[in-house]
């Protein structure tokens, strides 16, 4: 039954592609009658409404532009198959992960170098992006809206407990102690969801990664292991036990729990607190709406001062590098990024504006992470720099059965150095 229901989605997704090719093909070959059709491509789903409102706006503003939005579930893929078949669309929505930094490599988008609107950008979301890969000196994406990785926690729960914010490693032990002493589960474990680990293996691996880490593992690549100048086993061993001893504080059974279950728990205030991002603030919303959840970074120094956020680039905007629509594609992505504009994007999605003196929605969670991206203090995901072959996900869920630390890195050098062996390096010109 599940294969067939695999083999149903990947024909359904099939046909969408095919659809989409289709569509985009046909955007340069319609007769324009002074009217420029712009192929708008876009991986997020649950932003369709949102895209299809600005779109309509836009056209209202500029009657000599039309813009098509094509959405496909499965983006990365989609958006390969278009530029291998040179059908690139004119404008490109993408997700700012690894996938996104490998076609920057290529040298397939625009550079954005010289453009006005690249100043108008946070400069800490935009090295975000760099960091997933560059084209030589080019910028060839614009960061539009964020997310924000931390610890969702109840702020109802902590005011009647009088727990404070945790502003280091040993005042967040301090409150799980407090919390476990007043009879309240301080976190909800759902590792039945491999993925729900990474969460915080990204958070606090922010930390031993900020000096270049993964600079350096490319640059050792099949050398990388125990005796090599950085591995992950000689720089991950206290993030790795961090994670651990906060899986320490999570309720019994949580090995077998999912996503949504520590959902559900959390909305309903059997927790303090959640492992998770700010993606997950929507689905606790939708079950409890009066809930007061705020959102603090991992807190895995011991001095404040050094405290990071991890946040991704949840849509990075850019267009290929040749296109006879350019000065069209140029002022819809301007338009995009108007104060206006993005301000209400990103608050009904629940993200953090990427332009600088741009507003916040009221949405505690988001409030509670701003000083963050104001100060940038902000580093992306790490799992975004490991390769996708590598299984990242079972390596720490199973490390956090066992609590073998030491043969889990051992395992990520390993699987880090045998892609290298086998992947040839992508530079810039």
């Amino acid at each position: 039954m599940r294969y067939r229901e695999k083999r149903h989605g990947r024909t359904a997704a099939a046909a969408a592609l095919v659809a989409l090719l289709a569509a985009v093909g046909g955007c340069a070959n319609e007769p324009s009658d002074g009217v420029t059709t712009l192929s708008f491509f876009q991986f997020k789903g649950e932003a369709l409404e949102d895209f299809t409102q600005i779109i309509a706006d836009f056209e209202a503003e500029n009657p000599d532009i039309r813009v098509v939005q094509n959405q496909v579930a499965d983006g990365d893929t989609a958006i390969r198959t278009l530029l291998v078949k040179d059908k690139a669309p004119d404008v490109i929505a993408l997700n700012a992960s690894g996938n996104f930094g490998r076609l920057v490599q290529a040298g397939v988008f625009y550079d954005f170098s010289d453009e006005p609107v690249l100043d108008t950008i946070n400069p800490a979301v935009q090295e975000i992006i760099a960091d997933l890969g560059t084209y030589g000196d080019e910028v060839s994406g614009l960061g539009y809206v964020n997310n924000a990785n931390g610890v969702i926690y109840n702020q109802d729960i902590f005011e009647e407990q009088g727990l404070e914010v945790p502003e280091t490693w040993d005042e967040l032990v301090a409150v799980c102690d407090a919390l476990q002493s007043a009879g309240i589960t301080p976190f909800y474990g759902t590792l039945a969801d491999s993925w729900t680990g990474l969460p915080s293996f990204n958070a606090l691996g922010a930390y031993p990664a900020g000096d270049d880490f993964f600079d350096q593992m490319r640059e050792q690549g099949e050398e990388t292991g125990p005796d090599s100048e950085v591995s992950f086993q000689k720089n991950f061993a206290e993030a790795m036990d961090q994670q651990y001893q906060l899986f320490g504080y999570m309720q019994e059974g949580y090995r077998g729990k999912t996503y949504d279950d520590g959902n559900a728990a959390f909305a309903a205030g059997e927790v303090a607190m959640l492992l998770q991002g700010i993606w997950a603030l929507s689905p606790i919303k939708g079950i409890n709406p009066d809930i007061r959840a705020g959102i603090f970074p991992y807190p895995a120094t011991d001095d404040p001062a050094d405290r990071v956020l991890v946040s991704g680039v949840d849509v990075v905007v850019t267009m290929p590098k040749d296109s006879p629509r350019q000065a069209e594609a140029k002022r819809f992505i301007e338009y995009l990024f108007e104060k206006d504009v993005i301000e209400e994007f990103a608050a009904s999605q629940n993200m953090i504006p990427s332009v600088e003196g741009a507003e916040l929605s009221d949405e505690p969670a988001i409030q509670s992470v701003a000083p963050y991206f104001d100060e940038g203090r902000i580093a992306g995901f790490i799992d975004h720099q490991i390769p996708p072959s590598i299984p990242l996900a079972a390596i720490d869920q199973q490390f956090l059965f066992s609590g073998d630390a030491e043969a889990a890195l051992a395992t990520l050098d390993s699987e880090w150095s045998k892609v290298a062996a086998r992947t040839i390096p992508v530079t810039g010109e």
